[in-house]
């Protein structure tokens, strides 16, 4: 471009995607030359061996239930004959229930922990976003009502990761975008802040992993709200109802039915 089409620095504009080398519109749509074929094709067959793998299984398994008049297991865990009583019966009990049963009792909190690595990780508008978020759920206090807004969570997750994902593939190769313009009142440092799609500055994909992250944490967050109004699961697992209403330390060891094992003398 010339001198007033755009603000690019002559050093920045050497390193852009579109004045670095030559550009090929095939690979916009995913289409690139590569010897030998099955490097390029490797990722591809390996998903696709992951995915018979684990439908064999399931076949497998159910198979093997209808064969032998087998009912399915209530939970999909590993260890069946471990339940909340168990868990104070010892650290081999123990390490097996939490196995089981980490994320059904604790999947709420690494959800947090989640989103506060991905507003960490990322630093930019989108951050900001998901800190809105996170304060809008913590506000909720209550387990209950923190279950009613999660769905609404979890679709704001899956949109704002395709919407993402669609910034990071960007348009065909083009000379500029508008905000490249000599007109537009735009840095490096902006458009990269606000997760631009850009030939010169371009957004970091790298941000989806740990935006997909928190996504399936949360998917699975939300299996587990619905697992709680379960009696069967409840039986199994424990219920994860406040001990205490009004939420008073003083008046925990009334409500408390875990043995208290620090001042039991």
């Amino acid at each position: 471009p010339g001198e007033n089409e755009t603000k690019v620095d002559l050093e920045e504009l050497k390193t852009s995607v579109l004045y670095s080398g030559p550009v090929d519109p095939a690979e916009w749509v995913g289409l690139r030359k590569s010897y030998p074929l099955l490097v390029y094709l490797r990722n591809n067959l390996l998903m696709l061996a992951i995915l018979a793998f684990e439908v064999t299984i399931y076949r497998h398994q159910e198979y093997y239930r209808c064969r032998n008049n087998l009912t399915a297991p209530v939970t999909k865990t590993i260890f069946h004959d471990i339940t909340r009583a168990h868990l104070d019966d010892g650290v081999v009990n123990c390490v097996k229930y939490f196995i089981n049963y980490f994320f059904y009792k604790f999947g709420l909190e690494t959800c947090f922990l989640l989103s506060v690595n991905v507003i960490g990780q990322r630093m930019d508008f989108y951050a900001m976003i998901h800190a809105f978020w996170l304060i809008a759920v913590l506000c909720r206090r209550r387990r209950k009502a923190i279950a009613e807004i999660w769905p609404k969570y979890c679709c704001f997750l899956s949109c704002i990761i395709t919407f993402q994902y669609f910034l990071c593939i960007g348009i065909p190769p083009a000379p500029y975008y508008p905000w490249r313009s000599g007109n537009a009142n735009f840095n490096s440092n902006i458009i990269k802040w606000l997760y631009f799609p850009d030939f010169i500055v371009r957004p970091n994909p790298v941000f989806l992993v740990y935006d997909f992250m928190l996504l399936l944490c949360a998917s699975l967050q939300r299996q587990t709200f619905e697992d709680e109004n379960k009696a069967a699961v409840r039986i199994m697992a424990g219920d994860n109802v406040e001990i205490c209403m009004n939420l008073d330390a003083a008046s925990f060891s009334q409500h408390n039915p875990v043995p208290d094992f620090i001042h039991c003398r």
